[in-house]
């Protein structure tokens, strides 16, 4: 299982902070990834798979990368950031759950499952099994899902997430950046990121746009 050192807490109004440079890369992008790898703006958020504010959170981010399927403009980044508190025991191992359903092409369908079962699985001491019915359901290989869960390959990706959460001083899930600027909580509805995700869109169109009309340097 994946050792983890992370004392953050869910997500209130109150605890937000402003975003450092030259956090470290996190995992790299693929598996956890919507969207065109060209992309002028990047929602990427940070969750725990037993956080309620996240699972609360969880159709609000299905409803934004909806909204922008297609988009060119738009990508969609899901970082791990399992927290060590009380009540969040099974953290770790959800999120490597889901890397490992990421190996069989089924991390968004699985992540998907856990956030909607959250208080289901969460209560259950054999929770396991439940997500290897979870697996079935979605026609994954379970003994390969079995195996990956606890993969090199996979600890370390969660191990990275976490990493660039606490250098992008990330204290609390769900944390949620648009262009490396961090969202406040009270924002995180699909209203205000969608106004966000737009006028981020609309100010690196008009960048480009200045940079292809400036006159060349002819010297």
């Amino acid at each position: 299982n994946s050792t983890v050192s992370n004392t953050a807490r869910p997500n209130t109004p109150s605890n937000q902070r402003p975003a450092p440079v030259n956090a470290p890369v996190g995992a790299p992008l693929g598996v956890n990834t919507m969207g065109s790898s060209t992309a002028v703006v990047t929602v990427e958020e940070f969750a725990d798979y037993q956080c309620g504010a996240c699972a609360s959170t969880h159709p609000v981010m299905k409803d934004l990368q909806e909204a922008y399927a297609g988009n060119k403009n738009f990508r969609f980044v899901f970082r791990h950031y399992p927290l060590a508190i009380a009540g969040h025991d099974k953290s770790a191992q959800a999120a490597a759950a889901t890397e490992a359903a990421g190996l069989q092409g089924k991390f968004w369908q699985m992540q998907d499952l856990l956030f909607r079962n959250q208080a289901a699985w969460t209560a259950n001491p054999n929770y396991l099994q439940i997500w290897e019915e979870y697996a079935t359901s979605i026609g994954m290989d379970v003994a390969r899902f079995r195996a990956d869960m606890d993969a090199p390959v996979t600890r370390s990706r969660v191990e990275q997430d976490m990493a660039r959460g606490r250098g992008l001083g990330v204290s609390s899930t769900p944390t949620v950046f648009i262009n490396g600027q961090m969202v406040p909580f009270a924002s995180v509805n699909i209203m205000s990121l969608r106004q966000a995700v737009d006028a981020a869109i609309q100010r690196a169109s008009s960048s480009t746009a200045a940079s292809n009309a400036a006159p060349a340097n002819t010297k």
